[in-house]
Parts: structure tokens; C-alpha cells; sequence
């Protein structure tokens, strides 16, 4: 799978530094960056201030709020030096992200209040190539960040936005920055770090269009596996992430989420959503795990806590699930997990989980019909 690190963050900054630089004996005080109310000046002592917060989370290991210390440069500090600064504090993240185990999340509010190594690095690249197309523009230079890179961001922090033809267009519309045609204008935009929500033993990791792209195309899409790999129904649950994604359609809260344990943050399955809820709020859960996983309780553990997650949710009244008449071991993870058969043909809920503990994947639609209510 493409990463998204330390060599990503250093690209971005060389690329944007050596365009600046190129106009650092302009005056970068009374100018105004782009749409912004910030001066060229102050806005890339902005670039140099968050790339060194972000660094202070992930290295302090920040759960609930930011760390408390900003960025100050000494008076007189020149525009070269401050292009200086952006470079060093760059580095210090792109060091940070390297060496930070993968399983560490920090504190960032957006949206799900936190944010793993990939997710800080991506959105250290989305300020530097952002706030770079801010300078640049006031300062009349031409600016094309790296198209690839570009779209690794939008496949990991804007995960909601249909990509383009154009990453780098699509990346400045989705921020408020340019047009699309045939999109409206974007007047309020967040980026979304993956949900991540825990269990027990587990914990249950959002998967990105980037990490669903390389699982559809049969990589380990950056996780490392109980077994070696996932189970079929993992991958084709990433290809129809993906589909979603690529129409513009995906919500990533109803998603598709890899079972990861914590002990040694291996991935022992997956389990997800087969959409967002129905107009009477009813949403459908299904899930497998690897064969080297089942007879653990993995499935049971995640399918209480996804559950749980969902039936939290204002627009949720039921989640319901479906299995094959044969498949008793997913018939009895479905009823560990609190729910309750219902009466009806299986149109109620269409193909459910795949795998039990130890069960079968099932190949067509299930007969028995279970819904859990709050």
C-alpha cells in the first residue's frame, strides 16, 4: 500500500519551499494570502506552527485536547528564515510520523477527536500545499503541488468528497478554494480522520478510500493480519467502499472498520455497514473474520460495540443482521451479541454477516432475519 509519512511530508515542504523561495524579497507583510485574512507572512508562520503542533501531538501522545505551547519566531526574522522554520518544523513531524507506531491516535477535534500517524501526515501536507496556493496566488507564482500526493490526501482526510480527474482542482475545491463544474461552490469544509471506536480486546478502525483501494486490489491495505491476509468478504466489502467513494456517495461513519486487537494491533477481521440508514433508520451490519482469528470471541466483541455505536445515533432505531440457515456459528455470534430473531422472509435485511467464529462464508442471501433495537 502507498503510505502516507515521513517521505510524503518532506516532499510536500521541498516542493513548496523552493517556489517561495524564489519570491523571498517581496514584500510578504501587507499582502493578503489568497482568501484568507492573514498575510503571505503570517500565513506561512501558520504552515511552520501547526506542522510542529501536529508533531507535539503525536509525540506527547495528546488524548483530550491540544498541547498547550505555540510556535514564536524572534523579531526580525526574515522571509527566508521563516521558509527556514517551515523546513525544520516539516522535518520534525516527518521524524515524528516515522517513528510513531501505527497504532497511536492523538488529539485533533475533526471529526471524531483524533487521528493516527497517516492522518497527520496527510493533513501536514493538505497545510502546506494549501496555504502555499494561498501565498503564491497574492504573490503572482504559478503553483502544482505533486498530482499523485495530492490525491493520497483526498483519500485519506476528505473521504467524503467525490474525487476527479483532478486531485489537485478537486483538493482546492473541497476547501473553498476554486470551482468544479457541475459541484456548488464549498462555503464551510472540514477534513474527516477515520472513526475509530473501541472494544475490549479490539479496537474497530475506519477504513479510508486509500486503504480500501489497496484491500479491493488485494494488498493488506496497511494492516498487518492475523493469517497473512483477510478474508475474502474483508476485500469485497473495500471494493464496495470504494465504489461509493468514487460516486461521490460514501459516508464514512457507515463504512467498512477492521477489527484490529490491541494487544499487538494485528487485524483479525473486518466488519462494516452496507450503508448508511434507511429512511426509517434501520442499517444493516455485516462482518468475517480470518480463519486463524475465529473461536475467540473477535466477531461477538465488535459486533456489540458496532452496534452500540450506531444505536447512540439519533437518526438509528434498529440494526439488523442476516445468515444462512446453516451457518449456526454466525446464528450464535448474531445472538451473543444481544439480538433477536425475527419473524418474516429476509427482504427485512438483505445478505448479513458472512462468518461466525469458526463459520462458513455464505455466498447468497440469508434466511434468518435478526435485529437489535435500543
Amino acid at each position: 500500500m502507498r503510505s502516507m509519512g515521513g517521505e510524503q511530508l518532506e516532499e510536500a515542504v521541498a516542493h513548496a519551499v523552493a517556489l517561495l523561495r524564489t519570491a523571498t524579497d517581496r514584500d510578504w507583510e501587507s499582502a493578503r494570502a489568497g482568501r484568507l485574512e492573514w498575510s503571505c507572512r503570517y500565513t506561512a508562520e501558520h504552515v511552520a506552527g501547526v506542522l510542529l503542533a501536529y508533531a507535539g501531538q503525536l509525540t506527547g501522545r495528546a488524548t483530550e485536547a491540544w498541547v498547550p505551547f505555540e510556535i514564536t519566531l524572534d523579531e526580525g526574522t526574515g522571509n527566508e528564515d521563516v521558509l527556514q522554520v517551515v523546513e525544520t518544523t516539516g522535518a520534525l513531524l516527518a521524524a515524528t510520523v516515522r517513528t510513531t507506531p501505527r497504532e497511536v491516535r492523538a488529539f485533533h477535534p475533526y471529526p471524531f477527536r483524533s487521528a493516527d500517524r497517516e492522518g497527520f501526515a496527510a493533513m501536514g501536507v493538505a497545510e502546506v500545499f494549501l496555504h502555499t496556493h494561498d501565498i503564491a496566488g497574492i504573490l503572482g507564482l504559478a503553483y502544482e503541488p505533486p498530482v499523485e500526493l495530492c490525491a493520497d490526501v483526498l483519500a485519506r482526510i476528505f473521504p467524503h468528497v467525490r474525487p476527479d480527474t483532478d486531485p489537485w482542482r478537486t483538493l482546492l475545491w473541497a476547501t473553498g478554494r476554486g470551482d468544479l463544474p457541475g459541484r456548488a461552490p464549498v462555503t464551510e469544509w472540514r477534513w474527516r480522520n477515520n472513526l475509530v471506536i473501541p472494544a475490549e480486546r479490539l479496537t474497530l478502525q475506519g477504513v479510508t478510500p486509500a486503504a480500501a483501494t489497496d484491500l479491493a486490489a488485494g494488498g493488506d491495505g496497511g494492516f498487518e493480519w492475523v493469517g497473512g491476509e483477510p478474508f475474502q468478504g474483508t476485500r469485497d466489502a473495500a471494493g464496495m467502499l470504494l465504489k461509493a467513494y468514487e460516486a461521490g456517495a460514501h459516508r464514512p461513519e457507515w463504512g467498512v472498520f477492521v477489527l484490529v486487537r490491541r494487544g499487538d494491533g494485528r487485524a483479525v477481521g473486518g466488519m462494516g455497514f452496507h450503508g448508511a440508514p434507511d429512511q426509517d433508520g434501520r442499517v444493516e451490519i455485516g462482518y468475517d473474520l480470518t480463519e486463524a482469528a475465529r473461536g475467540n470471541g473477535y466477531a461477538t466483541e465488535a459486533l456489540r460495540a458496532l452496534s452500540a455505536w450506531a444505536l447512540a445515533r439519533e437518526e438509528v432505531t434498529s440494526v439488523c443482521a442476516t445468515t444462512d440457515p446453516e451457518n449456526t456459528a454466525s446464528q450464535a455470534v448474531i445472538v451473543r451479541a444481544g439480538f433477536t430473531r425475527v419473524a418474516g422472509d429476509s427482504s427485512q435485511a438483505g445478505e448479513a454477516g458472512k462468518d461466525g467464529e469458526d463459520g462458513e462464508d455464505g455466498e447468497d442471501a440469508g434466511q434468518f432475519a435478526y435485529e437489535l433495537r435500543g
